[in-house]
């Protein structure tokens, strides 16, 4: 049965699916905080190694152990689960927790598949939930509010110009882990796993996007997934962009720029951003005074899972669709499938194009020759 919606009156009954390094450096300390703040109480964790999850509960004071999601669903009856598993788990995990009534919070990547991603969202609720997001914490903080803000009210005029980059540097231990590198169980290389986040904030800066153009290639590591792959993309708005993923770069960096009519606006970090990794530059003309105003961030709220969590939170109480839930949160699913769509079979493919019968909508590596899993591999 369902919890009560709205959640009034009561603190929201949350567990952790998944007690390794994501579940226990970044969803348990998130909701810990929201906990202290009255908001939630951690009921339950769910791990299938036995050990593991008792070590996270004893440690992070949760009272109910579980190696069964179905049991743990059915006891604690939880209003809200954060997913923290591998993805290849995602989309069972995410549709038993919707049916038992459960929010989800889901990390990246949502799932392996747009076609995984609807079956999901079919298990939604239809007027006040439960609904599934995904955790693209990024779009959240103080830094990408207020560059949102002027974007939207066109303060810095038009976007034009724009570079997407994710250049990271992976080694061949980071690949020896089994489920990585493979299509069945990590979905794809560095444009799923690793340069999603800023592909997805560029899309939340600069709108929807209309066609993309890419190439991938497999340079240095032996896995059925590419290692780097780069694209450009046309915007609804008209802007260009770059983008660039990569697991082969000794000089990590994740960053965003968008040169706009009166102003370059660019952002530079690696895991996270506060306000002090924005920068904007008038242009010639552009007064002192306006310049001044566009720099004043505000108070400094860094992008975080708690900061995303505190808003699903807010959604939950109020019945009302969380951002980063239904067609906001495939965007960047979608965008993805169509640079692996582009890059391999050597095609502008455009928003919207992959449906149902296209074999990238049911695996995104399209069963192209030289890209495909071999046949008998895992």
């Amino acid at each position: 049965m369902p919890p009560t919606t709205p959640l009034t009156g009561r603190r929201i009954r949350a567990a952790v699916i998944g007690t390794g390094a994501i579940g226990r450096g970044s969803h348990l300390p998130a909701l810990q905080q929201l906990a202290a703040e009255g908001e939630v109480e951690v009921v339950a964790a769910v791990d299938i190694d036995a050990a593991a999850v008792e070590a996270f509960c004893a440690e992070g004071g949760v009272p109910h152990p579980y190696t069964d999601l179905e049991l743990m669903l059915a006891e604690q009856r939880p209003d809200l689960v954060t997913i923290c598993t591998p993805p290849t788990l995602h989309r069972v995990q995410s549709r038993a927790a919707l049916r038992a009534g459960a929010w989800v919070l889901c990390e990246k990547p949502p799932v392996l598949t747009l076609a995984e991603y609807d079956s999901v969202a079919a298990e939604e609720g239809t007027a006040t939930g439960p609904y599934s997001s995904i955790v693209f914490q990024h779009r959240f903080g103080s830094g990408t509010r207020h560059v949102r803000r002027l974007l939207a009210e066109k303060a810095l005029g038009r976007p034009l110009v724009a570079h997407c980059q994710t250049t990271w540097y992976r080694d061949t231990a980071y690949y020896a882990v089994p489920w990585r590198g493979r299509w069945a169980t990590e979905g794809g290389g560095p444009a799923m796993g690793h340069g999603i986040h800023q592909m997805d904030l560029m899309l939340d800066l600069l709108g929807p996007w209309s066609e993309v153009r890419a190439m991938a290639g497999r340079l240095v590591h032996d896995v059925e997934t590419e290692d780097v792959s780069t694209a450009l993309l046309r915007f609804e708005n008209g802007a260009l962009a770059t983008v660039v993923n990569s697991v082969l770069s000794p000089d990590e960096v994740s960053r965003i720029r968008i040169d706009c009519e009166r102003a370059t606006v660019e952002l530079v970090h690696l895991y996270g951003h506060s306000n002090a990794n924005w920068t904007i530059t008038p242009a010639p003309g552009v007064s002192a005074e306006e310049a001044a105003a566009w720099l004043d961030f505000g108070a400094d709220v860094p992008s975080s899972h708690l900061e995303q969590l505190r808003e699903l939170v807010a959604s939950m109480r109020a019945g009302e669709r969380p951002r980063l839930s239904g067609e906001e949160g495939r965007a960047s699913l979608e965008l993805v499938s169509a640079l692996y769509k582009s890059a391999f079979t050597d095609v502008t493919v455009r928003r919207g194009e992959i449906g149902d019968g296209d074999p990238y909508y049911t695996a995104l590596h399209g069963n192209a020759p030289g890209w495909a899993p071999e046949e008998g591999s895992a």
